[in-house]
């Protein structure tokens, strides 16, 4: 049966006054036992060490850009991982300035290891800022742990900077060398394809074409007029006689002559000497010649009476405009079936381009996507040449030790004035919270609202206790030497606090 809250202050003094000496010894045990637990308290002492994130110094706004200087993107995990990571731990447990007279044999270097990792602690700053500290119960121990700590951090952040800038170079380099060979090698297999298929673009193909599909109609026209200009010809030297009769005079003769040896020197100028109306035209000459000459031997009678057969000089000329249409007609003829010919041929050609269409894009479109890629490839070189110059320099995003470590003079935690000052206050109020605590578990009957909740019944009335003037004698002497005894107690307590503080103890 549970005491109502509002009883248990009245019940606790009541049972602090009927246990007077139980509550003195808790008083002292608790105080002194707390008092005791700063003695053995380990004290750890930590030193930090503040790092400035120098990342916008003036060499930023000059190579933006040019260069890509090196960033981390979270700075507090890069620290951590960096900092806790087996190069920098293992190079600070095997520090003979700091741990001296150590011992270098494996199992000693682990456990040197997981102290170390245990008592770094990293934390941010501010936004440029983060420190590096380290916890242990040797002032000396944390000073030169956090001061090595830093340092190593320092150097190893700028080391790996220098390795990543000289790596991701010889990466780009590599790339950019592979690349060069590929490019040259697509250019030689598109020179080689050209070499090997010289039938032009299609652009050309179809220029080609149009233009002998050009020529190729003007012929037939000229064909069509040649024919409609031989059949004229043959139609008009059909009415007109090949001879006329003439007589056998030499003027007569001589005026034949003339008139074929014109017609012989016009065709000269358009034909060679094998032309077959040339022959016939030379053939005609040789033989009025050797009449001219018989009839100038004759008497002059006979020669003017005489008469003999000439030839029609128009049914000549007609003849000579026939055979030179004809010879065209055969000239446009051959022509023709040049032109188609040469048609069907340029068919073939714009097949075999069209064939070769899509591989010439392949070889082009491979071209042209590695020199892309290579002068992509060319910039970011130089850019990364310029970066990596730029982290062996020391620019770019840096780490400096903005405040180094300081030799911690004071622990960090409780402090023994911490455990003087609660193993005093915890003592006076222990016997009261213990009592608090029993009460709320002892089953017996301690207050007229218990028995009246519990048996559903009221209470007519309650019989106070009553102490005789002995006893009250005897609790009072009991009350005297308990607040005897425990002004002896703390003044023991605070002596001793003293005397530590002094450094007697």
């Amino acid at each position: 049966m549970a005491l109502p809250l509002s009883q248990i202050p009245q019940e606790v003094i009541r049972e602090v006054r009927s246990r007077k000496w139980l509550a003195f010894l808790l008083f002292v045990v608790v105080s002194f036992a707390i008092l005791g637990a700063g003695f053995v308290w380990p004290y750890k002492y930590q030193s930090d060490v503040i790092i400035f994130v120098d990342d916008k110094n003036i060499i930023t706004p000059l190579m933006e850009g040019r260069a890509v200087t090196t960033e981390i993107s979270d700075r507090i995990s890069a620290a951590k991982e960096l900092i806790l990571g087996r190069t920098v731990i293992e190079q600070v447990a095997t520090d003979t300035s700091i741990f001296e007279d150590a011992a270098m044999d494996p199992e000693s270097i682990e456990r040197r290891i997981a102290y170390v990792r245990a008592g770094v602690a990293i934390r941010p700053r501010g936004d440029s800022y983060f420190s590096i500290g380290f916890t242990s119960t040797s002032q000396m121990e944390a000073f030169r742990t956090a001061q090595r700590l830093a340092q190593l951090f320092v150097e190893e952040t700028k080391e790996r900077k220098r390795v990543e800038s000289r790596g991701a170079y010889e990466f780009i380099d590599k790339q950019v060398k592979t690349y060069e060979q590929q490019l040259t090698e697509a250019e030689n297999r598109l020179k080689q394809f050209l070499s090997e298929h010289n039938d032009g673009t299609e652009q050309e193909g179809n220029s080609r074409m149009a233009q002998l599909r050009n020529q190729l109609e003007l012929a037939k026209l000229e064909q069509e007029e040649l024919t409609t200009r031989t059949a004229s010809l043959e139609e008009q030297l059909a009415g007109i006689s090949p001879t006329i009769r003439q007589g056998r005079t030499e003027d007569a003769y001589r005026e034949r002559i003339r008139l074929l040896e014109e017609r012989l020197d016009s065709l000269r100028l358009q034909y060679h000497d094998s032309y077959p109306d040339i022959v016939i035209l030379r053939e005609q000459l040789a033989e009025l010649r050797k009449q001219q000459k018989a009839a100038s031997q004759r008497p002059p009678s006979r020669n003017s009476l005489a008469g003999d057969d000439a030839v029609n000089p128009l049914y000549q000329e007609l003849s000579a405009a026939l055979s030179t249409t004809r010879a065209d007609m055969a000239t446009v003829k051959t022509r023709i079936s040049s032109l188609e010919r040469l048609m069907e041929e340029q068919a073939l050609r714009m097949e075999r381009i069209q064939s070769n269409k899509a591989r010439y894009s392949e070889l082009t479109r491979d071209m042209e996507v590695n020199r892309e890629i290579y002068d992509d490839l060319l910039k970011r070189r130089e850019k990364a040449r310029v970066s990596m110059h730029l982290d062996i320099e020391g620019q770019g995003l840096n780490y400096r030790i903005n405040e180094p470590a300081q030799y911690p003079r004071e622990p960090k935690g409780p402090k023994f004035s911490m455990f003087a000052t609660a193993g005093l206050l915890l003592g006076m109020v222990a016997p009261f919270g213990a009592l608090a605590g029993m009460l709320q578990i002892d089953p017996r009957i301690r207050a007229r609202n218990q028995l009246e909740e519990g048996i559903g019944l009221p209470v007519l009335i309650e019989i106070p206790k009553v102490r005789t003037p002995y006893e009250k004698r005897v609790d009072r002497k009991v009350t005297i030497m308990v607040g005897v005894f425990a002004l002896l107690a703390v003044a023991v307590y605070i002596a001793v606090v003293v005397l530590a503080y002094l450094g007697v103890i």
